[in-house]
């Protein structure tokens, strides 16, 4: 009662960056590209925050706000903003120094979020993966990416990390002045040359 197709179904384990500056990788990321949850399937305007924790007080290491537009049009005033606040653990034995981490979006789930693609010069971008593959996130310091940078990180996710891209959306990114404010971001996480 074999299944011949069922070994093509087994994926080596991702492989995480070599190297990441837990410090570094702190502060603001969109959401540019993404394999959804079933919460971001239609989302827009969706912000990472990241948050370094004093070791010595916190029982994990990072906090992670996740907030979004829950529809595609995050200048319709009904599209209320949603959010997910999480809590991130950095595996290894350098809490500052490691693309593995978990993070738990509610007791006592807790799921593997390895780091799997990174700009290591400027942290301008990051890859977050998912060990069965669906799911991803393709996340920029800006509202926008370079095309260029966004096809060459999506061949990396096919060819690199064996993923399958059905399904992998572009998440509209669309801000005013209303809207940075309205969201709690500055000028300096969002200037004024992204904003509409």
């Amino acid at each position: 009662m074999g299944n011949s197709s069922s070994a093509a179904l087994v994926l080596p384990p991702l492989n995480t960056i070599a190297t990441c500056d837990t410090v570094r990788f702190m502060g603001t990321w969109y959401v540019i590209g993404v394999k959804p949850t079933y919460l971001e399937t239609t989302c827009s305007n969706a912000v990472e925050k990241y948050t370094l924790l004093d070791e010595k007080t916190s029982k994990h290491d990072i906090d992670i706000d996740f907030k979004y537009r829950k529809y595609e049009n995050p200048l319709d005033a009904n599209n209320k903003v949603k959010s997910l606040p999480q809590k991130g653990w950095v595996q290894g034995d350098n809490r500052l120094q490691s693309g593995d981490w978990k993070v738990s979006p509610f007791w006592p789930v807790k799921m593997g979020y390895p780091i799997i693609e990174l700009d290591e010069k400027d942290y301008s971008y990051a890859v977050v993966g998912y060990e069965s593959r669906s799911y991803v996130w393709i996340l920029s310091r800006t509202p926008t990416m370079d095309e260029g940078v966004y096809e060459n990180l999506k061949t990396k996710l096919v060819k690199d990390h064996q993923y399958d891209l059905d399904g992998l959306r572009k998440v509209p990114q669309i801000w005013t002045a209303e809207e940075r404010v309205s969201r709690g971001l500055t000028s300096e996480e969002l200037p004024d040359s992204f904003l509409n």
